[in-house]
């Protein structure tokens, strides 16, 4: 199967794959810029193509029948966003548990134009000791790039803008969505 994957998004879509950052046993990946469904769609035919597995949040409301047992089995956490708990412990704790753990998250939380981005991402991977790889989608170069990972200090303010940095490069599949 992994050999269908890539040649479907290599071969007919035409996309490439630039990435320098080597996958350790344990990451998150912060993926951006997420401006349109398509996103996770690309998200999910890269690991594919690359034989990697990699668990993913999204709202709880998109795990309704049929979805939702297809998008559990694909490695998908359904998030309830209006409670405040720790997820962030949770996800934290079964990263430290398990021998592999690999969770991608879109830093920007929706795919709405947004300045301010979430940083539960950041605090799992600090909390766990996680680095975090940073991968960019660019519709306008069809490139999934992944050059630059991060080590999470602490310094939290300085280490968001030195992400945010990093994918000004980047064009969304809707361009106008995407703001820093």
């Amino acid at each position: 199967m992994q050999s269908f994957f890539r040649y479907v998004l290599y071969h007919l879509m035409g996309w490439r794959a630039e990435v320098s950052v080597e996958r350790p046993q344990k990451y998150i990946i912060a993926l951006a810029p997420h401006t349109s469904n398509w996103d996770f769609m690309m998200g999910q035919l890269y690991s594919h193509a690359e034989g990697f597995r990699c668990e993913f949040m999204m709202k709880k409301e998109w795990f309704f029948w049929p979805l939702g047992p297809l998008f559990r089995r694909m490695g998908g956490i359904p998030v309830e966003r209006k409670k405040h708990m720790s997820l962030t412990d949770q996800l934290a704790r079964t990263a430290l548990e398990r021998k592999e753990f690999g969770l991608c998250i879109t830093p920007e939380g929706t795919r709405k134009p947004v300045t301010e981005w979430k940083r539960g991402f950041y605090y799992i991977a600090l909390k766990a000791k996680l680095p975090i790889l940073l991968f960019g989608l660019d519709y306008g170069k069809k490139r999934i790039v992944c050059t630059k990972s991060i080590i999470p200090t602490g310094d939290v303010d300085a280490q968001m803008q030195e992400i945010k940095e990093y994918f000004r490069e980047f064009q969304g599949k809707v361009p106008e969505n995407f703001v820093l």
